[in-house]
């Protein structure tokens, strides 16, 4: 840190000795910053939010700053926006080393390195409790673009407990990097490497895009520091890399990249740097693209933020799409669905892809008693009511200036403060409990309920007019029942819970079988319980970058609750049945389904050719309850001869 600091006395002229308050750019300089930066921030968005969520619960915040050292982006805690926003860990934070002095972003921004600046490492006195780690993210051309700073307001003070912090922002900003080349080159041959074979195709270390005629194109961080070494240049002379030919740096040309496929073990796909290194190497080909007269009209890339909500259901695509237009006007939405269907990760997805500079408040209409509601909402001056803090207190709504305003389970509102609420959403004011003088607001309303508003609005529960006011669009989230890429979303929660855990076939088969009436909720909470169940798991205080031995969840490690429905659902062993006499759906005494032997059910399925659902109607059951007896009587292993559809 000494040299930022001598930067910041020598030549930017800081005293050391005067504080000052983190400057904050104007809404509509920030706006600038922002749509310079916008396609990087859609593509690092999905990445950061996961970052954050494994980090939840440890007042971690995280900042993406563009090269002029201006936050465009933030993930934090919102109840402490505003400790947040006084330390400059908020959107429109300026950190250049001139307007802040001594900070992880600026000397990252200066230096091109990552690093941490811990509490009294940082210049100005107002900013010496921070502890604060970044990481540069350059372009496809090696220029710096931007920072990824991870910052606590109140950490240990040891400088060793920020360790970790560096390695995850410095991964973090690396697959950021990747994702930023994939999406800008895929007409251009990647060239991805790694140490290690088995992290070729998942996780590389590097990566360079290649033109036609073989010579360098793009590259990430690392990839431009591998090529220098390979040529036994500075790295900082990234210019001289671009438009070099690939044999330049290695002991191969372009014509050898077929053979460095997918198609091939990544074992086999070894490659020799110019300097002796030997790496495992990974060719994608360019996307081959099609004539006008036969290129497929395709919908516009989904925003990062809601990508995730979908793992190839082709009703929630079509239903992220239209999200994905609607959220950047300013229309009020309502969000239709079942409990647990993700009705709110949903709502603040079009938050994140809106572009509106402020935060994203949620209120559970049903969670606050109804005496309270109007307080959280609406907020109070001092001494509006006994029992309220002696300062008053800012309403939700107001929170939500410049930002969105999420109403979940609308339907349970009192008809008198829905009567408030509309007059907020007509006249753009809110009137704080004990005020006399309105306040403007500039808020978008996003709301929802899994309860049917119009079917309220006949039983005289809820107002037609605010109704009107909410739904000017409507979206209704499936349930998971009914969605195509169930097994997708399982393999995706299970991911974010741990990369060495997988599912094994029975477990798979039982949880594709169950109709989720929690939905995503209930979906995720299994799966939590299972990954406890399963096996030791990291144990306690191991370094994050441990190996973890693989763990394969079996009906073992599933609730009790869900092996108990499969159980009920299977009724007693039968006895052996004639196919030719046909397939009884249910006994008199208890309606269970009896369709006996592995011998009647699989001549059943092959009469359907493999089609579930058409089993299921001919027995009169449900599809789950067919999938359940399939896993029981172990037909899995022969369905591969059904031909034709299976669903």
């Amino acid at each position: 840190m000494l040299d930022s600091w001598r930067r910041c006395l020598d030549h930017h002229r800081l005293d050391p000795a005067r504080t000052c308050e983190a400057v904050i750019v104007p809404e509509g300089q920030l706006r600038q910053h922002r749509e310079e930066s916008e396609s990087l921030i859609r593509i690092a968005r999905s990445g950061l939010e996961r970052l954050y969520q494994q980090l939840k619960g440890l007042d971690y915040v995280l900042l993406l700053a563009d090269r002029h050292g201006v936050a465009v982006d933030f993930l934090g805690q919102e109840a402490a926006s505003g400790d947040l926003r006084r330390a400059g860990l908020y959107l429109g934070a300026e950190w250049r080393e001139d307007r802040a002095g001594t900070s992880a972003v600026g000397a990252c921004l200066a230096t091109g390195d990552a690093l941490t600046v811990h509490q009294s490492d940082h210049f100005d006195f107002t900013h010496t409790r921070l502890s604060c780690t970044a990481a540069p993210i350059y372009d496809l051309r090696g220029e710096l673009a931007a920072v990824l700073d991870l910052s606590q307001l109140r950490s240990p003070e040891e400088r060793a407990s920020q360790s970790l912090a560096l390695n995850l922002v410095v991964a973090a900003a690396r697959r950021v990097e990747l994702a930023n080349l994939m999406a800008q080159s895929r007409r251009d041959w990647v060239l991805r490497f790694s140490q290690s074979p088995d992290f070729l195709d998942v996780d590389p270390d590097a990566a360079i895009a290649l033109d036609a005629h073989g010579r360098i194109n793009a590259m990430t961080h690392a990839g431009a520091r591998l090529l220098a070494a390979a040529a036994r240049l500075d790295w900082r002379q990234r210019h001289a890399l671009i438009g070099q030919p690939l044999e330049r740096f290695f002991q191969f040309d372009a014509r050898h990249l077929p053979s460095l496929r997918a198609d091939r073990p990544a074992q086999q796909r070894i490659v020799r740097a110019c300097d002796g290194r030997v790496l495992f190497a990974h060719a994608i080909e360019p996307m081959r693209v099609l004539s006008p007269a036969s290129r497929p009209a395709a919908p516009a890339p989904l925003p990062a933020a809601l990508q995730t909500l979908s793992a190839g259901d082709p009703a929630m695509d079509a239903l992220l799409h239209k999200a994905a237009r609607l959220a950047p006007q300013n229309l009020p939405i309502l969000v239709q669905g079942e409990t647990g269907a993700g009705k709110e990760f949903l709502a603040r997805a079009i938050h994140g892809a809106s572009g509106r500079s402020g935060v994203f408040v949620a209120i559970n209409c049903a969670a606050i008693p109804e005496s309270l509601l109007e307080s959280e909402l609406f907020g109070y001056l001092p001494g509006s009511w006994t029992g309220g803090a002696s300062k008053g207190r800012q309403g939700l709504i107001e929170a939500a200036h410049r930002g969105t305003l999420f109403l979940d389970e609308i339907g349970d509102m009192p008809l008198a403060l829905q009567a408030k609420l509309l007059r907020v959403l007509s006249e753009s004011q809110v009137l704080p409990l004990g005020a006399r003088e309105p306040r403007t607001v500039d808020i978008r309303v996003l709301s929802a309920s899994h309860r049917p508003l119009a079917e309220l609005v006949q039983s005289g529960q809820f107002r037609q007019d605010l109704l009107y006011r909410l739904n000017a669009a409507e979206l209704q989230l499936p349930p998971l029942r009914w969605r195509r890429d169930l097994g997708g979303m399982m393999d995706r929660m299970l991911a974010e819970l741990g990369s060495q855990y997988s599912l094994g076939e029975a477990a798979r088969a039982m949880l594709l079988a169950h109709p989720w009436p929690g939905n995503l909720r209930e979906l995720h909470n299994v799966l939590r319980y299972a990954v406890a169940l399963c096996g030791d798991g990291p144990q306690a205080g191991a370094a994050a970058w441990e190996c973890v031995r693989e763990c394969v969840i079996e009906p073992a490690h599933l609730p009790d609750s869900l092996q108990a429905a499969d159980v009920l659902d299977a009724g007693p062993p039968m006895p052996q049945m004639d196919c030719t006499a046909g397939l009884d759906a249910a006994d008199g005494a208890g309606g269970r389904l009896q369709f006996g032997t592995a011998v009647a059910l699989e001549q059943l399925l092959a009469q359907c050719r493999g089609n579930v659902s058409e089993v299921a109607r001919r027995l009169g059951v449900s599809r789950s309850t067919v999938h359940r007896r399939i896993q029981r009587l172990q037909l899995g292993v022969r369905r591969a001869s059904w031909s034709g559809p299976r669903e």
